[in-house]
């Protein structure tokens, strides 16, 4: 626990480091705290500080810049962000906005380059999942005990994954496959297809609810595999910000991060079983996987279900109270537009 004197202190260094970019000195830290204090206090105090861990030096300044767990304590516990505060420029592009709500690709693809453009870092959204429903399936023998697996949507979307089968099956076995999936599941969930051929299985033949359950397997990886994408916008943007463009390491696996969205995927699907604005900050936690990250996410809705989330990624100095704002506006915006409200 630190006492209020400290929690000042600590308080005005991560404001100045986040505005100046710069390590916060003693007698800087004297002038912007407003407290009467001797400079060998503030240089105690700092100590202190240091010493849990909050504050660092680097090696080639006298001043101190936050940690992650300084700027974790910053955020939970000294962060006052003013709602309304973003008017004027920053607010006519969330006025403006047109969000079709029978356009959810272009709203999430808005969206994105909303959230790049008034954060000035990196915007990403991901996409709403729609239910695996499928319409129609189709085996195609490709020979080696091996099969083609296709599977239409009811939005005519098609999907097509290639198994590898035990038993080198006929066209005609695999016709009769997709005769009684076409047949007895057709308009369901693969979900709940799954569930009802774990019931029915007694009924077919063996080779058959084999071949069937590999195909609802194939069926749903597909399907995750297309719909678990993320939008990302404003990559270039950390190309100008000073914390990374003097690192080329650095910069690389960020851009490795955007172009494979592994990471980025399991960080979000995090955040969208949070409530509100989340940020996550990198060297706190195995969560953000660069120290040097920090992440303002909030979840999405439709009709009251959380569907994706969305989110600012940027350095960790970064003004987390105005990307509160943004992220929080924007959610809300992406939520009413998909839901159709005006």
């Amino acid at each position: 626990m630190l006492d209020e004197r400290s929690k000042s202190l600590l308080k005005t260094l991560v404001e100045r480091y986040i505005a100046d970019g710069q390590p916060v000195g003693s007698r800087t830290l004297s002038k912007a705290s407003g407290l009467e204090l001797s400079p060998a206090t503030i240089r105690n105090v700092m100590a202190d500080l240091e010493e849990l861990g909050l504050i660092a030096s680097p090696h080639t300044s006298a001043g101190r810049i936050p940690t992650a767990r300084g700027y974790r304590l910053f955020v939970d516990t000294m962060l006052t962000a003013k709602p309304g505060s973003i008017v004027g420029a920053d607010a006519r592009p969330l006025e403006t906005s047109t969000l079709q709500p029978d356009q959810p690709q272009r709203v999430i693809a808005s969206a994105a380059h909303l959230l790049s453009n008034l954060s000035s870092f990196v915007g990403v959204v991901t996409a709403p999942r729609k239910p695996s429903v499928f319409h129609h399936i189709e085996f195609l023998r490709l020979g080696d005990r091996r099969v083609l697996v296709i599977m239409v949507a009811p939005d005519g979307d098609v999907q097509n994954r290639v198994i590898f089968t035990a038993k080198d099956f006929s066209q005609s076995e695999l016709a009769e496959a997709s005769n009684r999936l076409n047949a007895s599941y057709a308009g369901l969930t693969l979900e709940a297809v799954r569930e009802r051929l774990k019931s029915e299985v007694d009924v077919l033949r063996s080779e058959i609810a084999t071949l069937m359950n590999a195909a609802v397997q194939a069926g749903t990886e597909a399907m995750v595999d297309e719909q678990d994408r993320v939008v990302i916008s404003g990559e270039r943007n950390l190309l100008t910000v000073q914390d990374f463009s003097n690192d080329m390491g650095s910069l690389r696996r960020l851009f490795d991060m955007f172009e494979q969205k592994t990471q980025l995927m399991r960080l979000l699907d995090v955040s969208s079983r949070a409530e509100g604005v989340r940020i996550y900050i990198g060297g706190e936690s195995q969560v953000v996987p660069f120290e040097e990250l920090s992440v303002v996410s909030a979840p999405y809705e439709v009709d009251g279900q959380i569907v994706g989330t969305l989110g600012v990624i940027g350095p960790t100095r970064m003004a987390y109270d105005r990307m509160i704002q943004i992220v929080d506006i924007t959610s809300r915006m992406v939520s009413q537009a998909l839901s159709g409200q005006k």
